[in-house]
């Protein structure tokens, strides 16, 4: 489970930075007053914005599911591990 969500948060961070980029390029286009291709790349960061939360969110479900797992078998007496 923890390298699960490890791969997630990576993933969100990725997309983050991709939706970062086309932000960038948006505010250019739309400064040079193309505002049709700053409106696309405005439209790709939401998409790159969205696959980000998505991952958070995986990430989250990963972590409770880990960490409820642990707090399970210490509650019925059992080894928590150590991750």
């Amino acid at each position: 489970m923890a390298k699960e969500a490890a791969e997630h948060h990576h993933k969100a961070a990725e997309h983050h930075e991709r939706a970062g980029r086309h932000h960038k390029e948006a505010a250019k286009h739309h400064e040079a007053g193309n505002h049709e291709k700053a409106a696309h790349h405005a439209q790709v960061a939401q998409g790159h914005q969205e696959h980000a939360m998505h991952h958070s969110r995986e990430a989250s479900k990963a972590h409770a599911a880990h960490y409820g797992d642990k707090q399970e078998r210490a509650a019925s007496g059992g080894s928590t591990g150590k991750s």
